[in-house]
């Protein structure tokens, strides 16, 4: 045997090492964090980095004269405009970045009517905003420039202006009546209600003496408040008051300070007849999708029995019970006059100036608190206040719906105060 027989090559092979689970879990949960870390930077830069941008132009509409029906939030030619730019952009390189348009105002021409309109983008804050701003100002002239279309880009002013957000939400935001869809009415108030969502009522105020609330009120341009005149019974003085905006008390959305209050003539505490006033902002409200005004109803207005309404506020659940922080919202009917006078009900008390909404089952009624707010009726997709939360006997009991201001008796009334 040679002496060299006894030795072998060295095996081949990897040495096992043995495995910790403590190591292993580590691993895991730093792919994990590395994965969120690389998803959310994406999430960050591919939604929440978006930004809406706004530009103002003009075209002119040739075949059509300047007329007051026009400018109405949901008027046909407003929606031919707006398509036609929808369709423009939407077939354009600028597909993904264009969100919509907004008629902001109509104007008389010598040669036709001339449109003042928003176009809304939205793109990441690294997106060069002049660099769009001249790629939709060749779109609009390559799609418009040969005639076939009712647009016809406005001569006087060709090129898009930047504006800013605020100014811009602003604008698109001054019609009134714009809220909720119509067609969602829900529960109401004294029983609980419903938690009002954000944005779904704009027009409502909280008034409050030392920041706490007393009462609502509705908006009625920038810087009108329309209430109820016993809201201020205990207190008349202006810098005493402020109005908050928004769908909690706290925190407010908006806070603006008061300049005057006017009551009506008429009014007097131990009586319920000429229960209105209205309430001057020393500032007025910027505008914007949570903060807009309900539509003022013409004089010869007139809810019919049965009708749904809403009646929005932060009154209490039950008498002397707590004010709830959150907005709330309540459908009730408009019941008649008639009904209401009679003398299982309020016994010949209601007069014509004031609407009976409710349920004669009682349970669903406003409640303290809820005084001076907005009773609301949709109409042509806009919301209209036809009454002011005035007065009734306890919360929700049977036979005693609430009682409201009618709006329309006191038109005249608000005109001649706030030129509204």
């Amino acid at each position: 045997m040679s002496v060299f027989s006894f030795l072998r090559p060295p095996r081949l092979g990897f040495r096992k090492v043995p495995t910790n689970p403590w190591i292993i879990g580590l691993t895991v949960v730093a792919i994990v964090l590395v994965l969120a870390l690389v998803i959310g930077l994406l999430v960050y830069f591919l939604v929440l980095d978006q930004k809406p941008h706004y530009y103002q132009t003009s075209f002119r509409i040739p075949s059509i004269e300047y007329s007051n029906e026009l400018e109405a939030a949901h008027s046909e030619v407003k929606a031919r405009i707006t398509d036609q730019v929808d369709n423009i952009f939407k077939k354009s390189s600028l597909e993904g970045k264009y969100m919509n348009s907004h008629v902001i105002k109509f104007r008389p021409s010598t040669d036709g009517l001339k449109a003042d309109v928003l176009l809304k983008f939205q793109f990441a804050s690294s997106v060069n905003e002049n660099t769009i701003k001249m790629m939709a100002e060749n779109i609009l002239h390559q799609n418009l420039k040969d005639g076939t279309q009712s647009l016809e880009l406005d001569g006087s002013s060709p090129h898009l202006q930047v504006m800013n957000t605020v100014q811009a939400e602003h604008l698109i935001n001054n019609g009134c009546g714009l809220g909720i869809d119509p067609s969602f009415l829900t529960e109401r108030i004294a029983n609980g209600g419903t938690i009002s969502q954000r944005g779904s009522w704009p027009w409502q105020a909280s008034l409050q003496v030392d920041r706490y609330h007393i009462c609502g009120a509705s908006l009625i341009s920038d810087q009108w408040l329309l209430t109820a005149a016993h809201c201020f019974n205990n207190n008349k003085n202006p810098r005493r008051w402020t109005a908050t905006f928004g769908t909690t008390l706290s925190p407010a959305l908006m806070r603006r300070n008061i300049q005057s209050i006017i009551i009506h003539e008429n009014y007097a505490s131990h009586k319920h007849e000429d229960d209105i006033a209205v309430v001057l902002l020393s500032t007025p409200v910027t505008f914007s999708e949570n903060v807009r005004t309900a539509c003022l109803p013409e004089a010869t207005f007139e809810a019919l029995p049965h009708s749904n309404v809403v009646v929005t506020g932060w009154g209490a659940f039950k008498a002397s019970g707590q004010i709830p922080n959150k907005l709330r919202e309540a459908k009730v009917e408009i019941i008649s006059n008639d009904v209401c006078n009679r003398i299982d009900v309020y016994g010949g008390a209601v007069s014509s100036g004031m609407i009976c909404a409710g349920y004669l089952s009682g349970k669903i009624d406003a409640c303290e608190g809820d005084s001076g707010g907005p009773l609301v009726i949709p109409n042509n997709r806009l919301w209209y206040i036809i009454g002011i939360v005035s007065w009734g006997i306890d919360c929700g009991k049977e036979n005693k719906p609430g009682l409201y201001t009618k709006v329309t008796r006191y038109r005249d009334w608000i005109k001649s105060k706030t030129n509204l």
